[in-house]
């Protein structure tokens, strides 16, 4: 098998940002997919689902995403540091089960406190035998990864031959789908995580403008630029890509349409003109609470791509707005990029918990472009609100430098928020901020667990060991995990000896089980 890795094109990358999913094909050895089913259908039959252990369980698996399809694949949706993230499952349809999985649509529960519409995160469904339609493969809804609200779209069933895979933006609308044949089904979900914004493409790119569908009623073309230029390294401010100023009146006159479609298109379409579309910032602003979700989020990239004038009104609404318009404004905020800085930076010291909360999440998704508001989000460590000091924590690990004040900054916070576990002080309740997170026992270890496994080896080896060996103590699995692979990527003697000395207590042997214990 060739090593080189069968990076992603333009076409495939188009359809990743519009449409959230592609279907790719592993080409491995049918008996290693045999072999692999044999040994998860023991595991089940005897053991029952091991969750998170499935990898350890049946180490095999690791095969299939060490393939030039897969790994390349990631690499240009991720960039080359992509992680393996450590919560993965087995899912398993029997025919006859009436809700598979429980049946519903739905987005998975996400590891941040806002979902991403840039590609941090992504999911590969793999599949380890030849699947049909019949079969109940999980559907997906394409499109649909930057809808809240249930879009309702046309669904698709990924079907193919034993190696095929579903790779889907984390936020892909999907569920089990009914078995109606006679053979069970078997799937693996697997999560995996950017480690840093991009610098330069990292797929097959050969053309600088995207050929984006044209006048999709849901498109959203600014949004879909953003993604774009973000994935290219040009930073955080796409410019803007064709139409003129004789465009704009009826653009804006399109904006009061009853069609929520021609709304969405009329916003699109003024995003693109860009600062010629100045005059119609008010009636972008409106539509930002407009009851149409595609609607409003044409709107806040739009307002984002407009420049100066539309990125006060998406500040003013991030200030003054309810949760979810400010939410909404959060996401445009992204594409004003340099520009929303000191408003941000002033939006952290704001009286509103929401506004101080999303103005961090901004910070963070702006990465370095933010290095400036460093010293301001590290005050904001003391704020008396988890969800604020979350999206702090996970902003300075996504800016990164100056390191030698961000990285001790996650240092001690990893430490304090271990420290309170001993004291019996740690906070595991989902918070009014965030749903079905039950899953992460302390969100401030966990998210600096993370970010130090993004920038963790900037800074000064030693001080971040301290901080990563408190980390391997904390109750939250994932925080552990984190800790774990940042050590393995600094790499020095003492990091390999606290590695050496936790993996003494580690599960070591994939086939010792409760049919074989010794």
């Amino acid at each position: 098998m060739s090593s080189e890795l069968k990076l992603l094109n333009d076409e495939q990358m188009i359809q990743f940002i519009t449409q959230g999913y592609l279907v790719l094909q592993n080409e491995l050895p049918q008996e290693l997919h045999r072999s692999v089913m044999n040994q998860i259908d023991f595991v089940l039959q005897n053991e029952g689902n091991p969750g998170n252990n499935i990898l350890p369980r049946v180490p095999d698996i690791q095969k299939f995403f060490e393939t030039p399809v897969t790994k390349g694949a990631l690499t240009s949706v991720l960039g080359p540091d992509y992680y393996m993230h450590p919560h993965r499952h087995m899912h398993y349809n029997q025919p006859g089960n009436g809700k598979p999985g429980g049946g519903e649509w739905h987005k998975d529960g996400f590891w941040s406190s806002m979902r991403s519409h840039r590609p941090w995160w992504v999911m590969m469904f793999y599949y380890t035998q030849d699947i049909t339609e019949e079969m109940g493969p999980t559907a997906i809804m394409p499109g649909s990864q930057y809808n809240e609200k249930f879009p309702n779209r046309k669904e698709l069933l990924p079907t193919g031959k034993a190696g095929t895979i579903a790779l889907v933006h984390f936020d892909l609308w999907h569920k089990a789908s009914l078995n109606t044949s006679n053979i069970d089904r078997y799937m693996l979900k697997f999560q995996f995580v950017r480690l840093s914004e991009p610098s330069a493409p990292s797929w097959n790119h050969t053309n600088a403008a995207p050929a984006f569908p044209a006048d999709a009623p849901d498109a959203h073309a600014n949004l879909w630029h953003d993604v774009w230029h973000w994935l290219r390294g040009d930073g955080n401010r796409a410019m803007a890509v064709n139409g003129s100023e004789a465009e704009v009146p009826a653009c804006i006159e399109a904006l009061s349409s009853e069609e929520a479609s021609t709304r969405g298109q009329a916003a699109d379409k003024l995003g693109l003109i860009g600062q010629a579309a100045a005059a119609a910032v008010p009636k972008l602003a409106e539509l930002i609470r407009d009851p149409s979700e595609n609607a409003a989020l044409n709107a806040v990239y739009a307002l984002g791509h407009i420049g100066g004038a539309g990125t006060a009104a998406l500040l003013k609404e991030l200030e003054e707005g309810s949760k979810l318009s400010a939410q909404r404004a959060a996401y445009g905020l992204q594409a004003s990029g340099r520009e929303a800085l000191d408003g941000l930076v002033r939006l952290l010291a704001h009286g509103e918990e929401n506004s101080r909360a999303l103005a961090a999440f901004v910070l963070g998704m702006l990465g370095a472009a933010a290095s400036s508001a460093v010293p301001s989000l590290i005050v904001a460590l003391h704020d008396e609100s988890e969800w604020v000091r979350r999206n702090v924590v996970e902003a300075l690990g996504m800016i990164g430098d100056p390191a030698d004040e961000t990285v001790p900054a996650l240092v001690r916070t990893l430490e304090e928020a271990v420290a309170k576990e001993s004291a019996g002080m740690e906070s595991g309740s989902t918070g009014a901020y965030v749903y079905n997170q039950e899953y992460i026992t302390n969100k401030i270890a966990y998210t600096a667990a993370l970010s130090l496994l993004r920038i963790g080896k900037r800074g000064d080896a030693d001080l971040v060991i301290d901080g990563l060996e408190a980390g391997l103590q904390s109750r939250d699995r994932y925080a552990r995990a984190y800790a774990f692979e940042a050590l393995t990527s600094i790499r020095t003697a003492r990091a390999v000896d606290v590695l050496i000395r936790y993996y003494r207590a580690a599960r070591w042997c994939p086939d010792t089980h409760k049919a074989s214990t010794f």
